[in-house]
């Protein structure tokens, strides 16, 4: 790990690049693109045969098939997808996670669409994304003496190395008891804690129970859809103004949010195309413009992301989103009064339900064309009769067919990242 690097990048995205037009925002992308461009016609195989016969704007779309098929040719560094497969499953069944590769971090990512994917960083954008997580997290005026606490599913060499004399770190895993996680967490009093939603609220519920009595300087949500239900719980319970998210995936560092509670893309380093879905909602085509040891070039994310309508009070010219709602994948398709079959965005159903009562935990699924089934943590003719009526008014709303509804017991599943709402495979498809 370079000290220098990690400063290198910390003082550049902290202070030197506050981005205050559109104009610097798209002048400094069309630089790092043109540098981009040029290294992967030299560097890796696979891009440099598309770039021969195909400008920028006409390369294909990647996903986590795609990059996983042509993992060889795609990466630049000379590793092996089955090598650093092998090492990433095997670091994820001991829960051991200090191995690399060569001085490479590589891990898994499941993501929320169920295939597994595979991802390797070199030293360098380890450094960079340490400089770069730190810059966007470190509280203004003060950034020594932090205690930051990871709860992650797969630890790594890539989030080990935020551990320097400035900050400490611990990283807490979830497959743990978490009786014991919040034990240790009181123990540890971190001063920054970053954790997907799903544990966000059982540290929250300890805290309204009275064992956990630590106040963060800040709280960061990651991996999982943050629910504005969840959000306002998650907020009053661990006594925070703001509750940050941190939008990462295999795929790179995405976005963040600023003092001022929005959340901006990091598009100094990362060139977002938009497939619109409606005037505010996109689907993101990311590149990475900075990443290099495996490219992400057009990658379609099939996550849906909602527009800000105004412009945030912190003056950043960087994209404010006013949400991210989760997967494309999981909008629900209700049958149309008219027999069309109608998308229903999963935060139209998160929003509607914020109006329903008797329950806390919840999850939906669209079962069939006309079906959903509620998993409730509290199934009685309250919450029932309260979840039905909205749900009916939501589809009143949107000029749908009343879908039938199942009410089931709510499980909490930790092994896997939590959706509130979700679409069966096949079902509700037009």
């Amino acid at each position: 790990m370079s000290s220098l690097r990690i400063l290198r990048e910390f003082a550049a995205v902290r202070w030197f690049r506050p981005f205050r037009s559109r104009r610097a925002v798209e002048r400094r992308q069309r630089r790092l693109l043109r540098a981009h461009l040029r290294f992967l016609r030299r560097r890796s195989p696979y891009f440099r045969d598309l770039l021969d016969h195909a400008s920028f704007a006409e390369l294909p779309f990647m996903d986590k098939a795609v990059m996983m098929a042509n993992f060889d040719e795609m990466t630049t560094v000379g590793v092996r997808r089955d090598e650093a497969l092998d090492l990433a499953m095997a670091n994820e069944r001991s829960r051991d996670f200090d191995a690399d590769l060569g001085g490479l971090s590589v891990g898994l990512s499941s993501g929320t669409s169920g295939h597994r994917g595979l991802f390797v960083v070199s030293a360098a954008e380890r450094d960079a994304w340490v400089g770069t997580v730190l810059a966007r997290t470190l509280p203004r005026g003060r950034l020594r003496g932090h205690r930051i606490a990871l709860f992650l599913r797969a630890d790594n060499s890539l989030y080990e190395s935020v551990g320097s004399r400035v900050v400490s770190f611990r990283y807490f895993d979830v497959y743990a008891d978490m009786d014991e996680n919040i034990a240790l967490l009181r123990e540890y009093a971190p001063t920054i804690l970053v954790a997907p939603p799903s544990v966000l609220g059982l540290i929250a519920r300890a805290a309204l129970a009275g064992d956990f009595d630590i106040v963060p300087d800040k709280v960061y949500s990651v991996a999982e859809v943050l629910e504005i239900a969840d959000e306002r719980r998650i907020r009053a319970a661990l006594r925070q103004p703001v509750l940050h998210q941190l939008y990462q995936c295999t795929e790179g560092f995405l976005a963040h949010t600023c003092e001022h509670g929005v959340v901006h893309l990091n598009e100094d380093s990362v060139l977002v195309e938009r497939e619109m879905l409606d005037d505010q909602r996109f689907v993101p085509i990311v590149t990475d413009l900075r990443r290099r040891a495996q490219p992400i070039v057009r990658y379609r994310l099939g996550d849906v992301l909602r527009l800000r309508a105004s412009t945030c009070a912190c003056g950043s010219a960087l994209t404010a989103l006013d949400r991210i709602e989760g997967r494309e994948g999981d909008t629900l398709r209700l049958r149309g009064r008219d027999g069309r079959s109608i998308p229903v965005f999963a935060d139209l159903v998160s929003r509607a339900l914020l109006f329903a009562e008797g329950f806390e935990e919840y999850r939906v699924v669209q079962t069939g064309e006309s079906r959903i089934e509620v998993a409730l943590d509290v199934v009685d003719e309250r919450s029932r009769q309260s979840v039905e009526a909205e749900l009916h008014r939501l589809a009143d709303r949107l000029t749908c067919e009343r879908p039938e509804i199942v009410f089931v017991p709510y499980a909490h599943d930790g092994s896997v990242k939590m959706r509130r709402v979700v679409r069966a495979p096949g079902e509700g498809r037009s």
